[in-house]
């Protein structure tokens, strides 16, 4: 396997491990409602990093903007729009699902479609089915679900010796949560692609190739910041036992502490995409696609590694934590076996 792949994993699960972890110190932000909250994280991961980064990055940033065309960033900015969708959807599908149940759902569906979708597109599907190296990588795509799948039983198991069901446990609304998520939030995945004009021109100016994806965050995070931060403001707004005035009305302690912790939150759920750019430049061009994939079962990989360092799993029994080791153990096994596949 070449460094270059093997850095490009590893850069994945760096970035996972942080989408894993960013809502930990969300965790300590009280006498706040959660769209006030999700809104002053998001001010720092879909507004603030990315344009700041980008400005850092570009000899010339209003030139750069410019210099394409709408049929280049309208795409770019739906498809953002598009994961942004995914993440609200996301937070409901664990309210009627639960966590393990929504997880397993929604992540591996979007593993699949987010991975597959975009080689069909551009008809190079039977070409990875013909050739030795694409066959391996659709096995380790396959492995990563069952990964997912074992993980997510775990999961389930979990919630049934502490007793934890969901808020509002809808089977059917739900699955139709869960779908919309998996299918919405693979948008991510699908823009990459569709940036690929604006890495280009960031590769021209000089732009390092670690970096070259950074500049387009400010159109991705805009189309995805659109939708969340309208959400939130629509929910303040609407609903009467949310307040924004009340929440930023608390003890100036409370208030500062608050906004460092969301704050802290937002910004390393930004780095699991600025490390996801990092990975994807080390992925051969060819198996881009893999990207995702990875991103998605190392993010559920890390979420079972920090629940265990966190001793969520304890007194949940042998069974949960054994059949957990073991999904994290396959996801594993699927990661490697990409790496050969994409060496090959």
């Amino acid at each position: 396997m070449g460094s270059s792949i093997l850095l490009g994993i590893f850069w994945h699960f760096v970035g996972a491990a942080s989408a894993a972890c960013f809502y930990a110190p969300m965790k300590k932000v009280t006498n706040w409602s959660w769209e006030t909250m999700w809104a002053v994280a998001g001010l720092f991961s879909w507004i603030l990093l990315p344009w700041s980064i980008s400005y850092w990055l570009l000899p010339d940033f209003g030139a750069y903007y410019s210099s394409f065309s709408s049929s280049v960033l309208l795409p770019v900015f739906l498809f953002g729009a598009m994961w942004g969708i995914g993440n609200i959807g996301y937070g409901l599908t664990m309210r009627y699902l639960g966590m393990s149940m929504g997880i397993g759902i929604a992540i591996g569906i979007t593993l699949i479609v987010g991975t597959l979708m975009t080689p069909i597109l551009q008809s190079r599907f039977g070409e990875l089915l013909s050739s030795s190296g694409g066959q391996m990588t659709l096995l380790g795509v396959a492995v990563a679900v069952v990964g997912v799948a074992i993980v997510s039983y775990a999961g389930l198991l979990k919630e049934k010796a502490i007793g934890i069901t969901a808020e509002e446990f809808n089977l059917k609304k739900g699955l139709a949560l869960a779908v919309m998520c998996g299918i919405f939030s693979a948008g991510m995945s699908f823009v990459m692609s569709a940036a690929t004009p604006m890495h280009e021109a960031a590769s021209n100016l000089g732009v390092d190739p670690l970096y070259v994806a950074l500049p387009s965050y400010v159109v991705i995070m805009g189309g995805g910041a659109i939708i969340n931060l309208g959400y939130c403001i629509i929910r303040l707004m609407t609903r009467p036992e949310l307040s924004f005035k009340s929440d930023m009305g608390v003890v100036k302690g409370l208030l500062i502490s608050n906004i460092f912790f969301a704050a802290l939150g937002g910004i390393m759920w930004y780095l699991q995409f600025f490390f996801y750019a990092w990975g994807h430049a080390n992925i051969p061009n060819e198996y881009g696609f893999i990207s995702w994939m990875l991103h998605m079962s190392f993010y559920v990989l890390c979420g079972g590694i920090v629940g265990l360092v966190l001793k969520e799993w304890k007194g949940t029994g042998v069974k949960p934590t054994r059949v957990l080791c073991i999904g994290c153990l396959v996801i594993v096994l699927a990661a490697n076996i990409v790496g050969l596949g994409m060496a090959n």
